[in-house]
């Protein structure tokens, strides 16, 4: 039987090196690539079409949500599991709904990532034991309630809204994320009036400190000073 082939999407490089070790005991597991950013994901994922991609929500350039939601549309086939430091429901939800077929806990992630592989591998959703309670619950409520939908309770960005997030935390301008998107920015700041609605933030401290605390990027990410 041929090994899992695997993709490492991770920025910080002793992370990414321990998790090239653990995965390295594993007979059954090959490592085929590493990214260091979320458009590197991407691009490797196109190229290399791993089984299964281990990805970190916080990612440099592209979050780790937005990256898998375009490797998906590109390489159906791929599994994606993805990595965070928080459990937040909307970054739970946003996961799900870009498609990931697991998601992980980092301070337990060692313990249960092998396994993980295999079970997303074969087509086995696979989550970690306190996140999975918690979309356990959302769906008995639900139920109880009378809807056969569950839906986490947490406002839903979507992928362009996500991206702005990012963006606005990291400390890009409307301009230099309009170059970036490929968009104007007439629609950046469409987007960016629609973020700060959703979440009910209206200063960019205050979107800052939340993508920090949900874990779209992590508190040492350098901000920019681009006017």
């Amino acid at each position: 039987m041929s090994a899992i082939t695997v993709l490492l999407a991770e920025d910080h490089l002793i992370v990414r090196e321990g998790l090239k070790v653990l995965l390295g005991l594993e007979k059954d597991l090959e490592i085929v690539g590493e990214a260091s950013d979320g458009h590197a994901a991407v691009e490797l994922a196109e190229k290399l079409r791993p089984d299964v991609i281990v990805m970190d929500v916080a990612m440099p350039v592209l979050n780790g949500i937005e990256a898998t939601r375009r490797i998906l549309i590109r390489c159906p086939a791929t599994k994606v599991i993805v990595l965070s430091a928080h459990n937040d429901d909307a970054y739970v939800k946003q996961a799900l709904d870009s498609g990931a077929s697991g998601y992980l806990l980092k301070q337990i992630a060692a313990n249960l990532l092998p396994q993980a592989i295999r079970e997303v591998h074969r087509g086995t959703p696979c989550f970690s034991s306190e996140v999975f309670r918690r979309l356990v619950h959302h769906r008995d409520r639900a139920r109880a309630e009378g809807d056969p939908h569950p839906k986490l309770a947490a406002p839903t960005l979507s992928p362009r809204e996500m991206e702005v997030l990012q963006l606005v935390a990291e400390g890009h301008t409307n301009k230099s994320m309009a170059a970036r998107m490929g968009i104007s920015i007439k629609t950046v700041e469409k987007h960016r009036h629609n973020v700060m609605e959703k979440l009910n933030i209206h200063d960019t401290a205050g979107l800052t400190r939340h993508a920090i605390e949900t874990g779209i990027i992590e508190c040492s990410v350098q901000r920019t000073t681009e006017r």
